[in-house]
């Protein structure tokens, strides 16, 4: 049979037609797909795995990465099973670029899933200033703070689909910046009416993200009416646990026991942090608690928990012994397991190193919470996944995700050091 060359261009051009129709309806239909899914959908969820995220990459926070940066930070994310990014603030560019990159690669590939718990930093008047903190009244820019985050989740409904309002906002020991509850619990209303009336999705959840004891797990100081309201205001409770810091602070689980003498080096370090696990759930069962006895009935997650993996402070050799990549692998497993089991989840903190944190101390804790180094280097925690090839083709910096110590685990363990003996008195309180 004859056919003409005007027929196959005809074909051609109907194929390519059909091939980009069927594209966009694939578009479409992941589009609607997540437009779909809701935070209820995702919260609790193990197939939705969550986690703490900045990308900055500098020594200074004005130092902004790029949308290509935040891109290549999101594809090795995706890599490793995180769908949800919890933010810190809108103040800057991150959180709107961190949107904005999630959008491309979504438009790049309809495949492509995650989310966002978008957080709006709350502060007291005089937060960060050369004046004294005034912890009865709220910050002015608070209300900016909140507007910008509205205006985010409307943009980005497909994405967006958790507001936190405030970090650590309302715990005593933030002395430069935290509130009274009553502060939390006014934008927490705000968010809600807008919702309501029609002004923000009505699949957004509205939540505060802090400390175990600000949600009244701990001291009785914390136990205050507006507490007990913004309870009753809030979506669920995200509340943050931090065992690393008590090995300093309240090291009444941190130790080798007399018992464990024998063991080997990894069986006292893994005895200790099967502690540090059986600790953080404590201040969880410690907010479920107060949260039955006020007669509620929310859903509870974990905002924040982590391990650094070094510091020349409270928690390292010369300090607590807490902080090596053995022990935060440790951690990061315990907690992904026990979060995973019990239908809670987690927005482990970190993802990536940050620098910034602790600009003037390199080797300070804070700069070395994340499972990858800046440089893209995979920790102990996340060697498995090397080996699995997840990250194959991916690179941060222009480096492959290769692991650290060059994969040398004997290095690795060397390195390692055992925490002192429990004393009775620590025991026995």
């Amino acid at each position: 049979m004859k056919i003409s060359v005007k027929s196959v261009v005809l074909a051609m051009i109907l194929t390519t037609f059909c091939a980009c129709n069927q594209n966009i309806k694939a578009v479409a239909e992941q589009s609607q797909t997540n437009m779909k899914v809701t935070a209820k959908d995702i919260l609790g969820n193990p197939e939705y795995q969550a986690i703490s995220y900045g990308g900055y990459r500098e020594m200074s926070r004005d130092v902004q990465p790029t949308v290509e940066e935040l891109k290549e930070d999101m594809r090795i994310l995706s890599a490793m099973g995180i769908k949800v990014l919890r933010t810190y603030n809108v103040q800057r560019a991150h959180a709107s670029n961190v949107l904005r990159a999630i959008d491309q690669l979504k438009q790049e590939n309809p495949n492509f899933e995650m989310y966002v718990m978008l957080g709006a930093w709350i502060d007291c008047k005089n937060a960060w200033t050369d004046a004294s903190p005034d912890h009865e009244a709220e910050s002015e820019q608070n209300k900016y703070e909140i507007a910008r985050a509205v205006f985010l989740a409307n943009k980005y409904p497909e994405i967006v689909k958790i507001i936190a309002v405030g970090n650590e906002a309302m715990v005593k020991w933030a002395t430069s910046y935290y509130v009274q509850p009553g502060v939390i619990l006014k934008w927490v209303n705000h968010l809600q009416a807008l919702k309501n009336g029609g002004e923000l999705p009505k699949d957004l959840w509205i939540t505060s993200s802090d400390n175990f004891a600000s949600w009244g797990g701990g001291d009785a100081e914390y136990h205050v009416p507006d507490l007990e309201k913004l309870w009753h205001a809030v979506d669920f409770i995200s509340m943050h646990t931090y065992p690393m810091h008590d090995t300093h602070y309240n090291p009444n689980f941190w130790g080798v026991n007399e018992e464990e003498q024998s063991l080997s080096k990894t069986e006292k370090i893994d005895s200790a942090m099967f502690r540090a696990k059986s600790y953080a759930i404590s201040q969880y069962k410690s907010v479920h608690n107060y949260m039955e006895s006020l007669g509620i009935q929310k859903p509870i997650h974990i905002g924040e928990t982590g391990w650094a993996s070094a510091s020349n402070g409270f928690y390292g050799n010369e300090g607590s012994k807490a902080t090596d990549e053995y022990k935060e692998a440790k951690y990061y497993h315990h907690i992904r397991d026990w979060t995973n089991k019990e239908g809670i989840s987690c927005f482990y903190f970190e993802a990536f190193n940050e620098k910034w944190k602790d600009a003037e101390n390199q080797e300070g804790s804070e700069n070395h919470f994340g499972l990858f180094t800046i440089d893209g280097k995979a920790k102990y925690a996340l060697w498995d996944l090397v080996d699995e090839g997840v990250f194959n083709g991916l690179s941060r910096g222009g480096n492959p995700i290769t692991k650290t110590y060059n994969g040398n685990e004997t290095v690795l363990l060397n390195a390692i050091v055992i925490p002192e003996l429990r004393r009775e008195e620590i025991i026995n309180q």
